[in-house]
């Protein structure tokens, strides 16, 4: 017996039963909502997670700016958790890392000293080793923070303040991206060129209206901080941006290099973001020990600062483009760059948002911070000519203001009383010193006055006019604009965009596979194995007990096999595919979807020119060509439509101008190949008549060669010109009885 739990002391009354359900539902929500508003996405008006936002606010409180000195990663790790970010100081670290990476940033937000990283995955050293400041990026998302351009609120222990979200000056969203999950949702952001973002908002600021299809004239796709070449098509990455969701495939960046005498070697010079060069190179080593990259000799990584990967082909007569395709399709030189816009609307509600009204927030935004900060200094303003003009009435009575402070108990309040001053204005002139009582101040005075006149006029003028609003942050969003130029090493588009090469699926599914030859070899109870090199003698191949051998015939690795069933299905199999070995194969059932009443009729490598007289029991036939066969899935294809009893019987090429057919009454009918329809699926024309019974054997022939046929003795026969004119007739037709010699089995083959 366990012991007996003790309540909590009070009595019962402290004590109140709750339905466990209801319970967890709302402590998950609670959870939910915190990782969602507070975690995991990014603001849509500053690009920015709280985690980010807090160590940026941090360093700007420790004046660590642009062009400050640097301060040791320990000490702003430190303030963060200390101040306002009450999580492990290795998450606050490892963001702060990655603000700092110019692999993971395309425009990266503190300036690191010190091992922060690199592409190929090798962490950073710990945060007392490093030293970071703040970059111009950062300090574009600060400015105006000290003008109460955004609204600030209390840290979790109500000791300071945080801003709720930064001025962000800088298109930060959308020019660095995002990636996060939350509970239930998640979002992934690309980053983008930070001067056509510029562009696009400009053109939004005098078009409200604007549609996706015009600002991707500006804002054609992401660019990405490692390069790469996007090779979506424009439709896709336009319906992404329509709709907030997509992707973009991106593809590492090749060359070649020629070494003389017909030699060259592949160069790649750029990979897709967010893919590690180490990992990469693993995995393309990883594929050359598997033989699935026959096309490839070597790999070596030869990066110094920049990327250089090389690839050695196999020999000089390797197509680079087929060996690159077959890369893209196996490793991450080719991606997928998720695109999930759910960003915080007003840092407050969760949406997925289209690239209209990303911007647009992100313009209302930038209004909403002038018109804060024009109102923070008109008031400034107010208060200093305030000053001001206490100053200038002090200047023109001045013996009457020094008799005033020599002689009155209390100046201040005669001074208010005589001049009608107010507080402030009186306190200024009793805080004024000696030295400023000079000819020159009251002129330095006056013309302050008369310039913050001005500029309140100005700025009055402003937050009446919301025209002149815009074109206020149009012309700050131009001096961003110029700052990161295409012109500039920072701002130049790095990610170029192409499609895709028209390739030959087949050709590059084959070159991911090592060409060997092999045996296939199927038993009676369909079991299937593919054995190395081509065999002459199966005689010696052992089988299950109670099974046997039905088919075997060479071919290669890279080969297709085409297998037709009685049902008239077909499957396709790749021959690298077929298990080999010593054992007794697999059997077919379990590579494909066939049903349990059916079996393989034939097997055969499959030649893409070739055509195939398929023909079944009840003497039904129709000519297919190979194409039309293969199946790209478990399931198979249909081809032939038979029904019970009538099944699939012969499959036969199709070569020469007439078709003979040989019935189980033992009658021949030859008839023109022309007369038999080419169709790629069906139940086929009526090939002979019978009155019972069906077909045996079916042979296409050259009529001009003759018909030919060998009996079991392995005599040949041969009937040609007048000799087989009494077997000529029209297709269904009864035909007559096999010529002498025939053999007594009824197939072409005795």
């Amino acid at each position: 017996m366990g012991k007996n739990l003790v309540p909590p002391s009070g009595g019962d009354d402290n004590i109140h039963p709750v339905d466990l359900k209801a319970a967890l539902e709302e402590r998950y929500l609670a959870y939910a909502l915190s990782t969602i508003m507070h975690r995991a996405l990014p603001d849509v008006r500053d690009g920015l997670k709280p985690v980010h936002r807090r160590i940026i606010h941090a360093m700007s409180e420790m004046g660590i700016r642009p062009n400050s000195a640097f301060k040791k990663c320990a000490r702003i790790v430190g303030d963060v958790i200390g101040k306002f970010h009450p999580h492990g100081d290795q998450s606050v670290y490892d963001a702060l890392v990655r603000l700092a990476q110019d692999f993971s940033q395309r425009y990266p937000i503190v300036d690191g000293q010190g091992n922060f990283g690199n592409i190929d995955g090798d962490g950073a050293a710990a945060y007392r080793y490093t030293e970071a400041r703040m970059t111009d990026v950062a300090a574009l998302l600060l400015e105006g923070i000290g003008e109460d351009a955004v609204d600030f609120r209390a840290t979790y222990n109500e000791e300071d303040e945080e801003p709720v979200v930064l001025p962000g000056a800088f298109p930060n969203l959308l020019a660095n991206g995002a990636s996060g999950i939350a509970v239930g949702m998640a979002t992934s952001i690309p980053p983008h060129n930070a001067h056509e973002l510029c562009d696009a908002a400009l053109y939004l600021i005098k078009h409200p209206d604007a549609t996706v299809e015009k600002l991707v004239e500006f804002i054609p796709g992401p660019d990405l901080p490692t390069g790469g070449i996007i090779i979506e098509s424009r439709e896709n990455i336009l319906d992404a941006y329509k709709t907030g969701r997509g992707g973009f495939r991106v593809r590492a960046k090749w060359e070649t290099e020629d070494l003389g005498r017909g030699g060259y070697q592949i160069v790649i010079t750029e990979i897709p973001f967010q893919v590690q060069k180490s990992r990469l190179i693993e995995k393309i080593a990883e594929l050359l020990l598997a033989r699935k990259l026959p096309l490839l000799e070597d790999v070596r990584d030869e990066s110094a600062e920049d990327v250089r990967i090389v690839l050695v082909p196999k020999n000089r007569t390797v197509d680079a483009t087929l060996l690159m395709e077959s890369l893209f399709r196996l490793s991450d030189l080719e991606s997928r760059l998720p695109l999930n816009m759910n960003v915080l609307s007003l840092g407050k509600v969760p949406k997925v948002m289209a690239l209209n009204e990303v911007l647009s927030e992100w313009l209302a935004h930038r209004k909403d911070v002038l018109v804060r900060r024009s109102r923070h200094r008109l008031a400034a303003i107010d208060r200093r000519l305030e000053i001001l003009g206490g100053l200038l009435v002090a200047y023109l009575n001045l013996d009457e203001v020094i008799r005033i402070i020599r002689e009155e108990d209390e100046p201040k309040q005669v001074m208010m009383a005589k001049w009608s001053l107010t507080d402030n204005q009186a306190e200024a002139i009793l805080n004024m010193r000696l030295r400023n009582l000079r000819k020159l101040e009251e002129f330095e005075i006056r013309k302050e006055f008369d310039e913050l006149s001005s500029e309140k006029a100005e700025i009055e003028g402003l937050l009446a006019s919301d025209d002149k609003q815009w074109q206020t942050v149009a012309w700050e969003i131009g001096e961003v604009k110029k700052k990161y130029a295409k012109a500039t090493e920072i701002g130049r588009r790095r990610t170029q965009f192409a499609d895709a090469p028209d390739a030959d699926i087949e050709a590059i599914q084959q070159a991911m596979i090592e060409k060997e030859p092999v045996t296939i070899v199927i038993s009676q109870k369909g079991w299937i194995r593919a054995l190395k090199g081509h065999m002459s003698d199966t005689s010696a191949l052992t089988f299950k007990e109670g099974d046997g051998p039905k088919l075997a015939f060479p071919a290669q690795t890279t080969d297709k096999l085409l297998l037709l069933t009685t049902g008239g299905k077909a499957y396709t199999l790749g021959a690298d595919k077929l298990p080999g070995g010593r054992g007794h194969g697999e059997p077919i059932r379990i590579m494909v979807d066939m049903e349990n009443d059916q079996d393989i009729l034939t097997a055969f490598v499959h030649d893409p020119s070739r055509k195939l007289l398929l023909v079944s029991t009840a003497g039904n036939g129709f000519v297919v060509a190979e194409s039309e066969m293969v199946a790209n899935t478990r399931k198979g294809k249909q081809i032939m439509n038979v029904s019970m009893p009538d099944e699939a019987k012969l499959a036969v090429p199709v070569t020469g101008d007439h078709v003979a057919v040989v019935g189980e009454n033992r009658k021949l009918l030859a008839f023109p190949l022309s007369q038999v329809p080419e169709m790629s699926r069906g139940k086929g024309v009526r090939l002979q008549r019978y009155k019972d019974g069906g077909v045996i054997d079916v042979k296409c022939f050259a009529v001009a060669e003759g018909l030919s046929w060998s009996d079991t003795a392995g005599r040949l026969f041969n009937k040609v010109g007048e000799e087989l004119r009494e077997w000529l007739a029209d297709r269904a037709t009864a035909g007559r009885t096999v010529p002498k010699g025939f053999p007594r089995s009824g197939k072409f083959g005795g």
